[in-house]
């Protein structure tokens, strides 16, 4: 009976430490997710603060810097409350009245299916929407009705709760419970602060938000796609593809949303006139940065996959799988503007990858082109008359690397010599 018990235990022991670890692991960063909405409430709530009592006091500009210095002298150990940061928190309650976080939950509900149309319409609804905090003027209440704020007498200071509640004329919880169930609650202060110094509309910052928690994006990577325009690339610019033709509706909707246009790669060190080998070679070496640029939930799947068909040998430039489309992605890069037969190459791929790779729960392979420039109008009428999907766009090299990111990228010694030893391979197939 005794060895029988520790039998068991030999054989399910490893197991439940697992599960336990895995659990402690989930419990830590819900606490740390926790701790970071809490956090940004609080500072929601000071914002709303100071600005109220400088509007109802008619306190100047100096406020928030004798109140950095007050609670720096009263409370040395608290952290946070500089007079920086305090005057973000004053933008941060400005940019994002209570109005408008009860317009991201709505506009969260209308766009569990994204798709370019509904994104763009969204965006720009919020972008025109008046959202002002003004607490001695006239606000919104959560009917849309207008409320007047009575000024308090000058010695009535009320606590910060009571003040945000009398504000908006709702009880804090029920305050906090739409703070928490915005997008808002759910991106960091740093990101907060990137957006905050971008001066991005309301719309925009908002779709920024929400790619940034989808995608796990840190506040460095949050900067560079505002800095790159990722919104134009993937919304607002004019695509070429063939979706709506090739694809179902859901799926082409997806595709078309995910398409950006266009693709910026960093590659420092690389050369002025880079050919597709090097570009291919440096995408590969450093996956999982370009995969970032790629999008979310696509996967690595190979590099120069070699089809043998008929008699002949072919080689697709890169494969990638999307996991949000369930589909294969074949990717051609030209380090030339588009000529119509790329078009008709990147179709034999995609047949090829139907057959070869394509399983029953897949859908159909997709195409992406990407070359150094088109012409709109020849790249359309190049893809009209394929049945595969297949969507066209341009790719800029990019070498401005910003300095805090530099340490985590390869310099142009390694990338060098990352390319050296691959023509060197290519010269020396035997070794």
């Amino acid at each position: 009976m005794n060895n029988n018990g520790y039998n068991i235990e030999k054989t399910n022991f490893d197991a439940f430490i697992n599960a336990v670890g895995s659990e402690i692991q989930q419990a830590q960063v819900r606490l740390i997710t926790a701790a970071n909405a809490q956090m940004l409430f609080h500072y929601w709530k000071m914002g709303n603060y100071i600005l109220y009592h400088q509007q109802l006091h008619g306190w100047g500009s100096k406020t928030i810097k004798q109140l950095a210095k007050a609670i720096r002298f009263n409370y040395p150990e608290k952290k946070g409350y500089s007079e920086r940061n305090l005057t973000y928190m004053c933008q941060f309650a400005r940019t994002y009245p209570l109005r408008a976080l009860q317009n991201f939950i709505d506009t969260d509900a209308k766009l569990i299916a994204p798709s370019v149309k509904k994104i763009e319409d969204e965006v720009h609804y919020l972008n025109d929407s008046q959202f002002t905090q003004e607490p001695l003027a006239q606000i919104q209440s959560v009917d849309n009705k207008e409320i007047i704020i009575t000024q308090e007498p000058l010695a009535q200071i009320h606590n910060v709760a009571k003040t945000v509640s009398d504000i908006y004329r709702m009880e804090i919880k029920d305050i906090e419970n739409i703070f928490m169930a915005s997008p808002v609650a759910r991106t960091n202060w740093a990101s907060h602060v990137i957006m905050l110094n971008s001066s991005i509309p309301l719309g925009v910052s908002y779709w920024y938000m929400k790619q940034s928690v989808e995608m796990g994006w840190s506040s460095n990577v949050l900067k560079i796609q505002i800095e790159t325009n990722l919104y134009s690339r993937q919304i607002s610019n004019n695509k070429v593809n063939n979706f709506t033709t090739t694809l179902p509706a859901p799926q082409s909707d997806l595709a078309n949303y995910l398409l950006k246009d266009p693709y910026i790669f960093d590659l420092a060190g690389a050369k002025e006139k880079a050919d597709e080998r090097d570009i291919e070679e440096q995408l590969v070496k450093h996956v999982t940065r370009y995969l970032l640029e790629m999008g979310n939930g696509f996967a690595f799947v190979a590099r120069q996959k070699h089809f043998q068909i008929g008699n002949s040998d072919f080689f697709a430039d890169l494969i990638l799988y999307s996991i949000p489309l369930h589909a294969y992605i074949v990717v051609e890069l030209k380090a030339t503007p588009f000529k119509p037969e790329y078009a008709g190459q990147l179709n034999f791929y995609i047949n090829v990858v139907d057959d070869k790779l394509r399983g029953e729960n897949d859908n159909k392979t997709i195409g992406l082109l990407l070359c150094k420039g088109k012409d709109e109008v020849v790249a359309q009428y190049a893809l009209t008359g394929y049945d595969q999907p297949i969507g066209i766009s341009d790719y800029q090299l990019s070498k401005a690397i910003p300095e805090n990111l530099k340490s985590a990228l390869p310099s142009v010694e390694e990338v060098e010599e990352e390319l050296s030893s691959f023509l060197d391979k290519d010269n020396n197939p035997q070794n």
